[in-house]
């Protein structure tokens, strides 16, 4: 499986977009400073993610996404609550 997800960072609530085949272990390097984009806003957490079988249809979400138009914005209103949890 292929993964889409999104972080949001508990130091200042900004939101990383990112696509792996491994979730579990890329959420770890997020969070122990091995991503050079996302060290310096630690510690993150997961609010959302998407799985794919393929890797192709993941890229393209992820750079769908990443265009911060109308499916980011679609994206955070069906997250809503999730992105502002405490």
């Amino acid at each position: 499986m292929f993964y889409v997800y999104v972080l949001k960072s508990k130091a200042d609530a900004s939101l990383y977009i990112g696509e792996t085949g491994d979730l579990k272990r890329r959420f770890t390097e997020h969070n122990s400073g091995q991503s050079r984009y996302t060290k310096s806003k630690m510690p993150w957490h997961l609010v959302y993610y998407e799985a794919y079988r393929s890797k192709t249809d993941a890229r393209k979400r992820e750079l769908k996404l990443k265009q911060f138009k109308n499916s980011y914005t679609e994206l955070k209103k069906r997250i809503f609550d999730s992105l502002h949890e405490t």
